[in-house]
């Protein structure tokens, strides 16, 4: 039996990872939970998998959750301090799903410890990748990708020499507006962003799956996390999001993975590490799968791919700049402040910006990034 400690179970992710633990119920000890502000969602998971104790994100919401939770023994907390207490109890298996920057500490608080981080937060290898590689090599912990892309690369290029691999290739589905005109896009809402045409997932996420940003910090993901130059990553648009990553070598060939678009996969390969347990998903069947299409990116309705390149080769400071100000323009667009095209002006904006005011200097600790991320946060601000 493996020990988990799940941070955003109240999310989609943090629910297909409660999908798989429901097939393998003797395998799996829960620890931790935490959730941001759902006492409802958190509260239901803490009754059905019995942790250790919970936290959830918002203060004000503590007396409700104890309530809710009362003569059960588990233990409640709140705030940031008790997320990070969650991510310190002891289990074998972390999985992060926590959105954006704020998941960065609490990963930062697993890898100290040698746990195996389940990383479905992105943001933490944009942002930190190579301080948080370090912390794993020192604990003696590792890091197995959630993300299906880079769960599918995590796979491909096991037991593959290195040397012989010479791309890996992304594939995006293109999102809600892969077919809108930049006309269109001037005038789309939040609300048409939020249909993406294949996976139910966070508001966050899937508007950057609409500008393209959701595989722009993919890109910058593979990169650190493979150590494969930038020149040699592809990203081509494959809409139906039935494969997902490819990895071509030198001899011509190309590896690919296929499977419907179901999260309880790529969280059961992370889990399950290096074994494939079965599991009851969806299942392709190739006789009526179809032609395959794919499509080169629109890089000038959707220049999030640039951007990422641009902070790739600079390196420094830009990643987390370019992170952090497309979670400050995606929120302002989703309280319908800005237009959806604002979303590419601030972040492109916001990075020349930090340069001229802070230069592009590396972070070499946690603090640092976190500096760079308020900083960057505080110049794209929207009134």
């Amino acid at each position: 039996m493996a020990s988990i400690s799940i941070l955003g179970v109240t999310g989609s992710i943090g629910q297909s990872t409660l999908r798989v633990l429901r097939a393998y119920p003797e395998q799996f000890q829960c620890i931790a939970f935490s959730a941001h502000c759902d006492v409802a969602g958190l509260t239901k998971a803490a009754l059905e998998f019995r942790p250790q104790f919970v936290a959830i994100g918002d203060e004000t919401k503590l007396p409700e959750l104890q309530s809710a939770l009362a003569g059960t023994g588990i233990i409640c907390g709140a705030g940031e301090a008790a997320i990070l207490e969650a991510a310190a109890y002891e289990s074998d298996i972390l999985l992060g799903a926590i959105s954006g920057a704020a998941a960065l500490r609490s990963s930062f608080v697993g890898a100290k410890r040698g746990a195996r981080l389940a990383l479905a937060n992105k943001e933490s290898i944009v942002c930190a990748g190579a301080l948080l590689k370090a912390e794993v090599a020192r604990s003696g912990g590792m890091i197995v990708p959630v993300d299906s892309e880079h769960a599918g690369l995590f796979r491909l290029l096991h037991g593959v020499h290195l040397p012989s691999v010479e791309k890996l290739i992304l594939t995006a589905s293109g999102g809600a507006f892969r077919d809108f005109t930049h006309e269109q896009l001037k005038t789309a809402t939040p609300a048409q962003a939020l249909k993406h045409p294949n996976w139910n997932m966070g508001q966050k996420i899937t508007i950057d799956s609409a500008s393209l940003f959701n595989k722009a910090l993919e890109l910058l993901e593979a990169h650190i996390l493979f150590e494969m130059p930038e020149q040699r990553i592809d990203v081509v648009i494959e809409p139906r999001s039935m494969i997902h990553a490819l990895v071509e070598f030198a001899d011509g060939s190309i590896t690919a993975e296929y499977s419907m678009p179901d999260m309880a996969m790529p969280i059961a390969a992370a889990l399950f590490w290096p074994k494939r347990l079965p599991l009851p998903t969806p299942r392709i069947s190739l006789t009526q799968l179809g032609a395959i299409e794919f499509f080169e990116p629109d890089h000038t309705r959707f220049p999030a791919l640039n951007l990422a390149r641009w902070a790739i080769r600079e390196g420094g400071a830009l990643p987390i700049v370019l992170n952090a100000a497309n979670e400050v323009a995606v929120d302002a667009f989703l309280r319908e402040k800005i237009g959806f095209l604002d979303i590419n002006t601030i972040v492109e904006r916001t990075m020349n910006t930090y340069i001229q005011c802070h230069g592009n200097h590396t972070p070499h600790n946690l603090e640092d990034v976190i500096i760079i991320d308020t900083a960057a946060r505080s110049l794209s601000a929207v009134q």
